[in-house]
């Protein structure tokens, strides 16, 4: 099989007729219907149904479908890499960072890094840990940065970079801004705001019980800016780990949370065979020494 016919057949897929995906690859409805026809040929069946509404997918199309997706996607990302090395001479190194990771204390090392390697070009990118580790897997990511529940087994390696401590955060006018220390039991008497991406999250929920505090979540929200900025309107206090918090600011306060304290590790996971790739060891020095 051929990329042009992988390509063809997701057009069909995505478009949903030889027609519309013929016009939109910028090819004869015969050149396209030839090559899926070829495509169809050598993988012992047909791949579409033809019907008044247009195409739809055989129970061969569904099959193949995930991973000619895969292959297309990956083969676009190598010409990527391919085109930007030689034409800019640099070397792309892709880092994935689960959501709830803070930029506040990797942001420096990843600009001493580049200022030491000026030939590799950074490629940051943010989502749940799960997707993640799906690129990392198919090779789009070469590095995943994340805080694991549970230390992932063979072929993952998983190495250890920073331990962050749960802070209590809340606006200027709050009234903890007169408290020392403020513990679990003082935060059921305030509007929660609840971030659904935390890792923790559960494991809160059960800590809670065993103390019999009850918070009340006023606001529910995955996304780590829109909880600040939340709290800088003083429409709930939350709980964050310390690097995820802006830093200088004058609206948003915080305390360490006491009794219990709540603390999660940091680690950076890839494949044994990834450390033989001098950008991705050298940014792991980096990254275990700062």
């Amino acid at each position: 099989m051929e990329m042009h016919q992988i390509r063809y057949f997701l057009a069909v897929c995505d478009h949903g007729s030889f027609t519309r995906a013929a016009q939109f690859s910028y090819v004869s409805q015969p050149s396209l219907t030839q090559a899926i026809k070829k495509l169809e040929e050598e993988l012992g069946g047909e791949l579409f149904t033809r019907e008044r509404t247009g195409c739809l997918l055989t129970s061969l199309g569904r099959i193949v479908e995930p991973n000619f997706r895969r292959i297309y996607k990956e083969a676009a990302a190598t010409k990527a890499d391919a085109i930007r090395f030689t034409r800019l001479n640099n070397i792309p190194l892709r880092i994935g960072l689960m959501t709830t990771i803070g930029a506040q204390r990797l942001s420096p090392i990843f600009g001493h890094y580049q200022q030491e390697f000026p030939n590799i070009e950074l490629e940051l990118i943010v989502d749940n840990e799960s997707a993640l580790l799906q690129q990392l897997e198919t090779d789009i990511l070469d590095l995943v940065i994340s805080a694991p529940l549970h230390l992932l087994g063979s072929p993952y390696e998983s190495t250890m970079l920073y331990t962050e401590k749960y802070k209590v955060v809340f606006n200027n006018k709050h009234r903890f801004n007169h408290f020392s220390q403020i513990e679990l039991k003082d935060i059921q008497s305030e509007p929660y705001l609840d971030r659904l991406n935390c890792e923790l999250r559960e494991g809160l929920r059960a800590l809670c019980q065993n103390q019999e505090v009850n918070l009340y979540a006023a606001y529910r929200s995955n996304s780590e800016d829109w909880i600040v900025n939340l709290v800088r309107a003083g429409l709930g206090v939350a709980l964050m780990p310390e690097y995820s918090l802006p830093a200088n600011t004058d609206d948003v306060r915080y305390r360490y949370l006491s009794n219990p304290e709540i603390s999660r590790k940091i680690y950076a996971i890839h494949f044994p065979q990834s450390q033989k790739k001098s950008e991705v060891k050298n940014l792991l020095t980096l990254l275990i020494h700062n």
